[in-house]
């Protein structure tokens, strides 16, 4: 009789954990003192797309209503040193094709600087540690070294572009073919540096942050031609609303209002339809091997890493207002799992964009 109230009691106890395991995390921060995290996630077209060079007056509205925000932390779509250095560590494990075209040389940066990257990481990491309320410009330009030897482009990029105009130059680490680096990141069209960098410097944040992350969609699929065949099959299922929406955006892409382009692209009507029409196909695959899910797989793992890498950046800075820059697939999953962080509050995108 012990035994099998004993049993009984452990069942109940199994299907009351059951039933609490499947509820989302409670909110811990009811009580929390201090400021609230607020983070804006904007959907950004990949602009590098864009053939001609972006102008400041058509980048302008976009930037201002950007600064308004008054973001502490920006963070970008890319690959950061760290990884590319991992990841060029293990060519058994991550492919060069999955992601080394994603990460650029540091061999001129070398050169110059003589650092290896992870030595460049340490040295950026403390000289911002002790970094100066008014640098001097062969300070910035010594950082702006650092960065480009340590992989983050992006972020000696903000370091350039606050330098006077008559200070960027060679020296402190900078050799002309590093200043030839810096000027042609200043005219990509690449919304990591013309939105994200140029932002960062106006706002006078000393770097941004990449946080993109492929080390967990190099899914091996075994056939890729059958997989890409079986992917592109669920797309072209894809309904007379996604394909409006994607004409439209294709209309604005090509447009001069860059500012409307990107109201567009972050409205949560468009962002669903777009997703659904991609990913929600993709998991209809009908093939034995549910290569959709592979797809899909690889995406969420990506999606996952990716937003751990903004979480990890405003870690140590509690209540900042923090500016997501990422592809506008990626926006519903980070706005759904950085929501779900404690002390933290997604801001409404469309709203800061009107």
């Amino acid at each position: 009789m012990h035994l099998r109230h004993a049993a009984l009691g452990l069942s109940l106890v199994l299907a009351t954990f059951g039933a609490h395991a499947q509820h989302p995390l409670p909110a811990l921060d009811t009580d929390m003192p201090g400021p609230r995290t607020h983070v804006l996630v904007l959907g950004s077209p990949h602009l590098s797309g864009i053939k001609t060079g972006l102008t400041p007056e058509q980048l302008q509205p976009l930037l201002d209503r950007l600064a308004a925000f008054k973001p502490d932390i920006v963070t970008i779509e890319s690959i950061g040193g760290e990884q590319c250095d991992l990841v060029a560590r293990h060519p058994a494990v991550y492919l060069p094709e999955d992601v080394g075209p994603y990460c650029a040389s540091t061999e001129q940066a070398k050169t110059a600087t003589g650092l290896e990257v992870p030595a460049a990481i340490a040295e950026y990491r403390k000289t911002l540690r002790d970094w100066p309320a008014k640098p001097t410009p062969a300070q910035r330009r010594r950082l702006s070294a650092n960065f480009l030897a340590a992989g983050e482009h992006a972020s000696a990029l903000v370091q350039w572009l606050q330098l006077p105009a008559s200070e960027r130059h060679a020296g402190d680490g900078l050799d002309t073919a590093l200043v030839a680096r810096l000027e042609k990141l200043a005219v990509s069209n690449n919304e990591s540096y013309s939105v994200g960098a140029r932002l960062a410097a106006r706002l006078g944040l000393q770097r941004v942050y990449a946080v993109d992350d492929h080390t967990g969609d190099n899914v091996h699929v075994g056939d890729s031609e059958a997989y890409a065949a079986a992917v592109q099959a669920a797309w072209a299922t894809a309904s007379e609303k996604a394909k409006a929406n994607r004409a439209r955006q294709d209309q604005l892409f090509n447009g001069n209002d860059l500012l409307a382009l990107y109201r567009f692209a972050n409205q949560p009507d468009v962002l669903r339809t777009a997703i659904e029409n991609d990913f929600g196909l993709a998991l209809r695959d009908p093939s034995p091997q549910h290569y959709g899910r592979y797809y899909v797989a690889g995406w969420e793992a990506r999606n996952l890493r990716m937003v751990a890498n903004v979480r990890v950046a405003f870690g140590e800075k509690p209540g900042a207002n923090v500016l997501a820059i990422v592809g506008s697939s990626h926006k519903p999953w980070f706005d759904s799992l950085l929501g779900q962080m404690q002390g933290v509050d997604i801001v409404d995108a469309a709203k800061k964009l009107e």
